[in-house]
């Protein structure tokens, strides 16, 4: 072969190495990886409670927490660039393979919606919904975190009002679905303080546990306690599953282990009150209000399961976000009126996905060496046969 036609063979094989390592990274990786996970059974059941009826029929839930979509204060534009593009092929791929009744996603939405300006709210709020559209057969339940309207001293009822006109909907609330209720807690505004906002949520918890009390008196229709239950919105007759973006009191991950838990030497650090988890005080007021049968937060970027008080699971999901975590996930639930089944989906690892991308450049390197190395002998070659021919 020629060198001027060795040229075209050298560029299609550079050409074949990027444009595939790009395709596989940026979009066909995700589909092999979301490919393994799967919706669990049923086979989970509170001690008590009778087992998987017949008639059973369980709503498929993805949850997943702290997306963090970058702002214009904090965020460089290719590390957005590159963070929301990630978060949105493995939505899209785990809509398209997964196909959930419904995504909740458990706060923190936003990093500076907690003083982000109008102007850049709105920008924030249209590229999430780019992000993370959906068909209307998917229903998107979306909580507040403390970076969606700042921590309990950063709040103000302009910017709670705000999220909850964007999702259409109240921050606190009971959504249900096949019999099963979710209890969605705004839980920045449980700092017990007498705050305006703090009072108001609270009233409306101390509601929706009036509701739900008063729709297990009915169910068992032995007549007790029903006369405070006049006026009381029925609910399906069955323990909520609690979705919020702090977790419950806990001392610290000490406890916590698996892949996406805390990195070691993090572990043992202990958790502040109202900040890294709830106080013990709202804590307690929640589990003795609602008596959960399971519990989902977020907020500290790392996967835990707790149990509370020896009969109230919490689970802990981690960031949604390669920008937090180099292993994020998100939680498939199955959850019938009497049960439930959780397994945990990851996504692709960031470090895999430098990998692949390191390994095509020294391709690429070993490709063009290998070429200036064939090209320079057939040079000398030819001075060579060029010598030897002047020479006669």
């Amino acid at each position: 072969m020629s060198r001027f036609g060795a040229r075209p063979v050298v560029a299609a094989l550079l050409i074949a190495v990027v444009v595939g390592a790009f395709f596989f990274c940026e979009y066909l990786i995700y589909i092999p990886t979301i490919f393994q996970c799967a919706w669990p059974k049923l086979e989970r059941t509170r001690a008590g409670e009778e087992g998987i009826g017949v008639g059973d029929s369980a709503v498929r839930a993805m949850v997943l927490s702290d997306t963090h979509l970058l702002g214009a204060v904090g965020g460089h534009w290719f590390d957005k660039l590159r963070r929301e593009w990630q978060m949105e092929r493995a939505f899209q791929t785990a809509l398209w393979l997964l196909k959930p009744e419904v995504v909740f996603i458990l706060g923190d939405i936003f990093d500076e919606g907690k003083w982000s300006s109008q102007k850049h709210w709105e920008d924030d709020v249209r590229r999430f919904h780019r992000m993370f559209r959906h068909s209307p057969d998917t229903e998107l339940v979306v909580l507040v975190g403390n970076h969606d309207i700042g921590f309990h001293y950063e709040m103000d009822w302009f910017k709670l009002q705000r999220f909850e006109k964007v999702f259409n909907a109240s921050s606190t609330r009971i959504v249900t679905k096949k019999g099963v209720n979710f209890l969605l807690v705004n839980s920045v505004a449980l700092h017990g303080d007498g705050c305006p906002i703090c009072q108001s949520v609270e009233k409306e918890l101390i509601r929706l546990s009036r509701d739900l009390y008063c729709s297990l008196q009915n169910a068992q229709s032995n007549g007790e306690g029903k006369e405070n239950c006049e006026g009381a919105r029925s609910y399906p007759p069955t323990a909520p599953i609690m979705l919020q973006h702090y977790p419950l009191f806990r001392v610290s991950d000490a406890s916590c282990t698996g892949q996406d838990a805390a990195p070691p030497e993090e572990r043992h650090l202990l958790f502040r009150e109202k900040y890294d988890v709830l106080s013990k005080e709202a804590s307690q007021r929640l589990l003795r209000w609602f008596k959960p049968r399971l519990i989902l937060s977020g907020h500290t970027h790392s996967g835990c399961e707790f149990l509370h008080d020896n009969k109230y699971p919490e689970i802990s999901v981690p960031s949604f976000s390669w920008r937090n975590r180099n292993n994020p996930s998100f939680i498939l639930a199955s959850v019938s009126s009497s049960s439930y089944s959780l397994s945990k989906c990851f996504l692709p690892e960031e470090s895999t996905v430098i990998g692949v991308y390191c390994s095509a450049g020294a391709c690429l390197l070993l490709l063009l060496l290998a070429h200036c190395l064939w090209v320079k002998g057939l040079l000398q070659l030819s001075l060579c046969l060029l010598g030897k021919h002047k020479s006669l």
